[in-house]
């Protein structure tokens, strides 16, 4: 089975010298059946443009590290395979972009495959979820979202606001993911999506990696484990979501885990709980991974 996670931070945990307890290690990989583990380069706390840019370098730094021990990079999700670990590139927050289109072509021969509009604040592109809802892209975010699809970067909006995620969905012409995010109807919160968004971004031909986040599953003081995961995959499901959702943990990201998920050597368990949960084979083998796939299949070739 090929087992595909859309997001985790363990780059930027590298970069800042955060070490010592990284839930991504390629042990916990290998152990877990993971094909294909996505690593964010996260735009980070600190809004200067020389931090920004030296936190990135950092982070392509320490991935090239990676590579350097034996770790395999993909391009593609199509390269994923059973049995073989693979990690893909991807921006969570597009500040790099900020000072032009001819700053997006070097990050996708690179490897980047995703990015994320905007962070938790404001940057050149857009606005996120945290912030308000009705504000839409900037100008310039349309056109950095248009550019970054003909390179074939799937446009990530998660973080995104709700007027932000409709520009791309009415004013481009691919489907974009959500990376890393849950639904809004079972915990109330403005990184969830909505039941409407989720519906258009079905029907768009988009995808989900559910976010494993506890705070962004359960209600606070309620209890979090696999089934709580699942039950926000039943409702993507119930929406439309079908041959269009999948894993995006955030592991080396967020501070807590649902019982029974605490990194990715635990991705047996939530298979198995799918299984439990009556999902049969064909829907499992997708949610596990094959949507991922499915998903890039259904992006326009990039033209780079």
């Amino acid at each position: 089975m090929i087992i595909c996670d859309t997001h985790a931070d363990t780059l930027y945990q590298i970069a800042c010298g955060s070490t010592d307890k990284l839930d991504v290690t390629m042990e916990r990989l290998e152990k877990g059946g993971v094909s294909l583990q996505v690593l964010a380069m996260f735009v980070g706390e600190d809004e200067d443009p020389v931090i920004i840019e030296k936190r990135f370098a950092d982070m392509l730094a320490a991935f090239e590290a990676l590579i350097a021990q034996g770790w395999r990079q993909a391009f593609d999700p199509s390269e994923a395979e059973a049995g073989v670990v693979r990690t893909m590139l991807s921006i969570e927050g597009c500040e790099v972009f900020a000072s032009g289109l001819h700053t997006i072509a070097p990050y996708r021969e690179k490897g980047v495959r995703m990015a994320a509009v905007t962070w938790n604040y404001e940057n050149a592109l857009g606005i996120p979820a945290c912030v308000n809802e009705d504000q839409g892209l900037k100008p310039y975010g349309l056109r950095a979202v248009k550019e970054m699809q003909r390179l074939g970067i799937a446009v990530d909006v998660s973080h995104l606001n709700i007027a932000g995620f409709y520009d791309i969905l009415n004013k481009t012409d691919a489907p974009p993911l959500a990376s890393h995010s849950c639904c809004r109807a079972l915990r109330d919160h403005p990184r969830n999506l909505t039941d409407g968004q989720l519906r258009d971004l079905f029907r768009a031909g988009g995808f989900v990696g559910l976010n494993f986040y506890p705070s962004f599953l359960a209600d606070p003081g309620q209890p979090c484990d696999i089934n709580t995961l699942i039950d926000h995959i039943d409702h993507m499901h119930q929406l439309g979501g079908a041959g269009m959702v999948g894993f995006g943990s955030d592991f080396d990201g967020i501070p807590s885990k649902p019982s029974g998920l605490d990194n990715p050597s635990d991705f047996p368990a939530l298979i198995q709980g799918l299984r439990k949960r009556g999902y049969g084979e064909e829907p499992v083998t997708s949610i596990a991974g094959q949507a991922l796939m499915d998903y890039y299949r259904r992006l326009p070739q990039d033209r780079v």
